[in-house]
């Protein structure tokens, strides 16, 4: 498993993460608890050692999954645990962002007792609030790394400009935005500033929620609580041309590399410029593969076969947009 260093952690992080959204079951259809601590521990053996997860995945199942994982994995210390904080929830349709440095010390008492674990690796507030100063939450979360409940301090979902007010009131030792082969928006201005300023990425969503995994198709259904059902990209005249790129994706994979078109997102996501990337799973099976994105890279070749495949064919793109929570102004209007 390659490995990288994250400012304030003191152990190396594995280059890929696991992302335990799915697992928390909310947004996804539910979650089997058994298979997710399986998933989790299967991960681990795989060599991951980075796994991220946040109150808001099921409204703290993910959190207290990931905990019994732990537990039965024995040594909490080789593992670099990731969560969040700046969502609060009164029930499924009631969400909205807050980062009050009140919520902050709410939400980090909660998820370090839900994950039974004394100090939290890397902690992220989850998406930018617009009613608090960005450096007003950095200061307190400064104060938690004093304290020592927290090693090191992420942002998620900021864009540049955005990082640059937070860096004022603290540190940013990383930034966990949305990046794949369909949403490449911080190539604009947010992943150049992290080559400057030398904060690590942490990508989430480098399958598109499953558009790059090889296993979608035209007759897919997406049902309960599903957040697809909502996702422009799964929508028709979309979700076709989507998946046209994938499949020619999926045969350069198979030609040049004998890799599917799963493992190449990855690794081009590594490539490109993340430190780190989050490979979200809900079952043992769905981990299996992860060594096969270790050890090799996209050549200069690939890289532009793969850019020509993806502007061919996705002539209307659209962003993660659609899953912005919404700030408690709005929310609240």
């Amino acid at each position: 498993m390659e490995t990288t260093r994250i400012t304030g952690v003191d152990k190396p992080a594995s280059r890929i993460g696991l992302g335990t959204w799915a697992i928390g079951g909310w947004m996804w259809g539910g979650t089997d608890e058994v298979e997710s601590v399986k998933t989790i521990r299967a991960a681990i053996d795989k060599g991951v050692n980075l796994i991220d997860t946040a109150p808001i995945y099921g409204f703290g199942k993910s959190e207290e999954l990931v905990a019994r994982a732990i537990a039965e994995h024995g040594n909490r210390d080789e593992l670099v645990i990731s969560t969040k904080f700046g969502i609060e929830w009164h029930s499924e349709k009631e969400v909205y962002r807050n980062a009050t440095p009140e919520r902050l010390r709410k939400e980090v008492e909660d998820s370090l007792r839900r994950l039974g674990v004394e100090y939290i690796d890397v902690y992220f507030v989850h998406w930018p609030d617009p009613l608090v100063p960005f450096e007003e939450t950095a200061e307190a979360m400064e104060k938690l790394r004093e304290e020592g409940k927290i090693k090191a301090i992420g942002v998620s979902n900021y864009s540049a400009d955005q990082l640059e007010q937070f860096r004022k009131g603290g540190r940013a030792d990383v930034t966990q935005p949305p990046y794949n082969l369909f949403e490449r928006e911080i190539e604009d201005d947010l992943l150049p500033y992290c080559n400057e300023h030398e904060v690590a990425i942490m990508a989430y969503g480098g399958l598109c929620r499953g558009l790059l995994s090889g296993k979608m198709s035209m007759s897919r259904e997406f049902t309960g609580d599903d957040l697809r059902q909502v996702d422009p990209k799964f929508k028709h005249p979309r979700f076709k041309a989507y998946l046209a790129a994938v499949e020619q994706l999926d045969n350069l994979a198979k030609e040049r590399h004998d890799r599917t078109v799963l493992e190449l997102a990855i690794r081009w996501i590594l490539d490109h410029g993340a430190q780190m990337v989050l490979w979200g799973a809900r079952r043992p099976d769905q981990v299996e593969n992860i060594g096969r994105v270790m050890d090799w890279s996209l050549t200069v070749e690939d890289l532009q076969e793969i850019e020509r495949i993806v502007q061919e064919n996705i002539t209307d793109p659209v962003g993660p947009e659609f899953m912005a929570p919404p700030s408690r102004e709005t929310a609240q209007a």
